[in-house]
């Protein structure tokens, strides 16, 4: 015997209405008296009702649907940004459909637009913080709304975070305090993000006239921290390292204590993001901080601003990041 899925109609049955009145509290519509509304919503539930989404995009050419594609990591910046994505769809009253992918590379890219489009979203976002996923951006149907997160405006409109400007907060601070340079230990190169970081610590130091010490780009791991932070150890002149996130800056606290040099009386560390655990590290981390549900809060406004213009906008919107000073910054040592 099979069991059909139970229509409009069985609602309204179940509610004591009519059809027209399930269809106005399914469509959000105001003119529905509470008790009314509240009587529908338990039919709803006890009749394990689920919207035809595909047959109301029909009626209605509005799905209420965001499509999100998401690469699938444990880093602390894009679970967050994901996060605060969905926070904000929810509130402005959007179902959010994530597709997510294994890597960001073109041609998955392209098969996670392709499920999304299938699903009648009205626009997408993209957390595309690696440059190989912005020609499958590129290729989103110019009629749909899109937006970049973490990326920048060349496929799409995008929202970021102001890299540059957080990376020279972080290595004015540490000149300020006397030291004669700044060491960097770098995320990834085909990560924006790690890019605009080494230009604003770069651009710091030069301003400065500091000397620019190589750097050596890795991962975003506490593993790249540790080992980098083992040669930055060695080097008794080396008095302060900025590095490109709070894992990393977790590695070269470990790689310090071991090599005997404290801190921060002997070097100062300062990270990126302000990761939940970054307050109880050991010392406190001194890091920037990212508002990421301000950073979905301003994708989705992006977006709604394309749907109600009708077309793709030409925009890229740079979020400030906020200095967060703790205990693992201080004045160098006075050498020998």
């Amino acid at each position: 015997m099979t069991h059909r899925h139970p229509v409009m109609r069985d609602v309204a049955r179940l509610a004591g209405v009519s059809h027209q009145t399930v269809s106005r509290v399914v469509n959000g519509h105001p003119h529905v008296r509470p008790e009314t509304r509240a009587r529908v919503l338990d039919a709803m539930r006890a009749l394990n009702y689920r919207r035809n989404l595909a047959a109301r995009t029909l009626v209605t050419r509005r799905s209420r649907t965001l499509g999100v594609i998401a690469f699938q990591t444990t880093l602390f910046g894009p679970t967050s940004t994901l996060y605060g994505i969905e926070q904000a769809a929810r509130a402005a009253g959007y179902f959010v459909s994530v597709a997510s992918v294994r890597s960001l590379e073109r041609e998955p890219v392209l098969e996670a637009v392709d499920r999304l489009c299938e699903q009648f979203v009205e626009g997408i976002v993209a957390i595309a913080p690696k440059s190989s996923a912005w020609p499958a951006l590129a290729q989103i149907p110019p009629g749909l709304a899109a937006v970049a997160v973490g990326g920048t405006g060349e496929a799409a409109p995008a929202v970021a975070i102001d890299n540059v400007a957080g990376a020279a907060m972080a290595t004015r601070h540490l000149l300020s305090l006397g030291h004669r340079t700044v060491h960097h230990i770098p995320g990834p190169m085909d990560w924006p993000e790690a890019r605009d970081r080494v230009k604003g610590w770069r651009g710091a130091l030069h301003a400065a006239g500091a000397p620019i010490p190589a750097i050596h780009a890795d991962d975003w791991s506490a593993r790249s921290g540790y080992q980098q932070g083992l040669a930055l150890a060695a080097d008794p002149e080396g008095t302060a390292i900025f590095c490109g996130n709070d894992q990393i800056a977790l590695g070269a606290l470990r790689a310090l204590h071991e090599m005997g040099r404290r801190v921060p009386q002997d070097v100062s560390v300062v990270g990126f993001d302000d990761v939940p655990e970054s307050a109880y590290f050991s010392p406190p981390l001194t890091t920037v901080r990212q508002d990421f549900a301000e950073l979905g809060r301003r994708s989705l406004e992006l977006l709604m601003e394309q749907l109600e213009a009708g077309r793709r906008l030409d925009r890229q919107v740079l979020l400030s990041p906020q200095f967060v000073p703790r205990s693992s910054t201080g004045p160098p040592p006075v050498l020998p």
